[in-house]
């Protein structure tokens, strides 16, 4: 596969130097490891103020050939694509380069029989299955623009983002597994499409074998679309700048965000990251756990990995079905070398207990990395030490939807690494700290707002039908900046440590708390699987700290306030009694997205009080969750 460019911590510092430097020249030659139809006009042009920011103007690829013909000669009976099933009882799926590429070659010609040409919409609402890889490909092989909507929100959250984004077409299944569960997802489309009249055709994989309702020549079954088609597709030349792909951030604060991503500043930015944090050979095996409904999956399971020529494996289940041993039953299985998680997964396997991680060898595992929030400290050592065995480096990642990839991290076995830090930039991203005024913060040992100051290639280039939003949200708090919303910290020796969204910063009595440092305090208690901190209006203090607290089954028995007080005096220890908070509500479980992200929001409703502006609840994992939390608030 396409090797690290950095092999070193001296190679990273002359690289990292010489990004900020020659910006343009370093990106120019990364974009030269990518195959071309023409070469650029213009490497750069942008402000920070429009915003306006345009890579390689002039230049055209594709990036479904740089994900798959480009290797056909050398790697095309390697395997690039490994599928595990929600029931480890069903027969899994391998791909070589050659069959997906067959597969993507003849799903874009169904795609192309059925309208759909460059520049239209394509909304995909599909479990973890491999025609969701296929279709996202398929759409860049002909130039439309995919909007991969997660399964598992609801008809009004898939019909408004179908609506914002005017999708011509819906690529959908019959239903879908998820654990234990069944869902109907085209029962789901169906009720979305009662009210999104953009939508001329649903083309449906048959997943489960249900019988569904099919619209008569707006519906088809894809199983019967394929032999009207052939396997040549040659790929569409598609300008730098154009759109690759729309993902919506959630909802539950008002009308999604369509965060666009245009063609080869995100292939560029996909591939330097994927290679270069992960430090993967030839013969090594990646497995991303997320859902390709998240951003985490567009770049971590299906084009970094593919752009760079590796093995890429995706999930259809779930890490607790039919036990909590099955992403480590999934590991030794493949062979698994990368391994890539989110901490709210760590979490809950870390309170299933040890026996199921111990049953496992886990030894084709060389490096394990954390995405999606900052990882407690209490979550960091016990993946390190029963999931790498105190032998695989760990990539703790900091990045966003808008950022296309990977920010701030540790490269794996190269660069330092410290519990919960991200660590440091990678080459070609100039964070910056800032503080109430706007003012950069030099040296070490500081904190402020997290912003960067120069573009990387796979920066948001607007948010969909919307500029104005994509300005105000980004780029109006700090001006000539793009402003990520977190705030962090920069440690005496550089390295960064993310404390928490800016409207997760609690700010006592003129003290400034990120609730991921409050959170991390609460979590070293033996007997708190997870908690989740926010702020409240408070009399006195301005805001007052209100902590939800999960707790293992031992802790669970003993007294309350035994348990609020030993939570307190670690606080105390960690931070000081100012952090302490005012209320520590003991809950069963937090209120979380279908990927794992906490829903703060919806807890700070709660704790000030605000129970009728809670929002839309549908699209989370657990919703009964709530109505439990409001009923034992205090």
């Amino acid at each position: 596969m396409q090797s690290s460019d950095i092999h070193s911590f001296e190679d990273y510092q002359k690289a990292y130097n010489y990004s900020i430097e020659q910006p343009e020249k370093f990106w120019e030659e990364q974009a030269n490891k990518l195959k071309w139809t023409k070469k650029w006009d213009k490497t750069l042009q942008w402000n920070f103020d429009e915003p306006n920011i345009k890579w390689f103007e002039g230049g055209q690829l594709n990036i479904t050939e740089n994900c798959l013909d480009r290797h056909l000669e050398r790697r095309g009976n390697k395997i690039a694509l490994i599928w595990e099933p929600n029931d480890p009882k069903e027969r899994f799926l391998r791909l070589t380069y050659k069959e997906l590429y067959d597969r993507v070659c003849q799903m874009a010609n169904v795609l192309k029989r059925n309208g759909i040409s460059k520049g239209d919409v394509v909304c995909i609402y599909m479990p973890m299955i491999p025609e969701l890889t296929v279709s996202v490909l398929a759409c860049a092989r002909i130039g439309a623009i995919h909007s991969v909507v997660f399964a598992g929100f609801s008809a009004s959250a898939l019909a408004g983002r179908i609506e914002d984004a005017q999708a011509k077409l819906i690529l959908t299944s019959d239903g879908l597994n998820r654990g234990a569960k069944q869902i109907p997802t085209k029962r789901i489309v169906d009720e979305a499409l009662e009210n999104c009249p953009s939508v001329e055709k649903v083309i449906v994989v048959d997943r489960l074998g249900w019988a569904v309702d099919m619209k008569e020549g707006r519906d088809s079954y894809l199983h019967n679309e394929l032999p009207l088609v052939d396997k040549n597709c040659p790929p569409t030349p598609m300008d730098a700048e154009d759109p690759l792909f729309i993902l919506y951030t959630s909802g539950s604060t008002g009308k999604p965000k369509g965060v666009v991503h245009t063609t080869a500043g995100y292939a560029i930015f996909v591939d330097y990251t994927f290679r270069n944090v992960f430090q993967m050979n030839e013969s090594d095996s990646f497995w991303c756990t997320a859902d390709i409904g998240w951003v985490t999956g567009h770049s971590y399971i299906v084009y970094g990995p593919l752009l760079a020529g590796a093995t890429t494996t995706m999930f259809e289940g779930v890490p607790t079905f039919p036990d909590p041993g099955r992403f480590w039953q999934v590991i030794d299985k493949y062979g698994i070398t990368h391994f890539y998680t989110a901490p709210t997964a760590i979490r809950s396997l870390m309170a299933a207990g040890e026996d199921h991680v111990l049953s496992y060898s886990l030894d084709s595992l060389k490096v394990i990395g954390s995405v999606g929030e900052p990882i407690n400290e209490e979550a960091w050592h016990w993946y390190n030490i029963h999931v790498g065995k105190e032998r695989c480096p760990i990539v703790d990642t900091w990045w966003q939807t808008e950022t296309a990839g990977i920010m701030i991290s540790s490269l794996a076995g190269v660069t330092p690494t410290k519990p919960s830090y991200a660590a440091y930039p990678l080459p070609g991203v100039q964070p910056v700290l800032l503080d109430g005024d706007g003012k950069e913060l030099h040296g070490n040992s500081v904190e402020g707002y997290l912003c960067i100051k120069y573009p990387w290639p796979g920066i948001l280039r607007t948010t969909y039908g919307d500029h104005e939003r994509c300005r105000q949200t980004y780029f109006s708090n700090y001006k000539g900046y793009y402003f990520t919303g977190d705030g962090a910290k920069r440690d005496e020796n550089g390295l960064y440590r993310i404390i928490g969204r800016v409207d997760d910063v609690i700010n006592v009595s003129g003290h400034r708390f990120g609730t991921a440092e409050i959170e991390n305090a609460i979590n070293i208690n033996q007997k708190v699987v997870e908690s989740a901190v926010v702020g409240y209006p408070h009399d006195i203090k301005g805001q007052g700290i209100y902590a939800f607290v999960i707790l293992w089954d031992e802790g669970a028995n003993e007294n309350p306030d035994r348990i609020r007080s030993e939570i307190n005096e670690t606080i105390t220890a960690e931070i000081g009694k100012i952090a302490k908070p005012d209320k520590i509500q003991i809950v069963r479980g937090l209120p979380k997205t279908r990927s794992g992200k906490i829903m703060r929001r919806i807890l700070r409703k709660i704790a000030e009080n605000e129970l009728g502006s809670l929002g839309d609840t549908s699209t989370l994992l657990d919703p009964t969750v709530v109505d439990e939390i409001i009923e034992g608030r205090l």
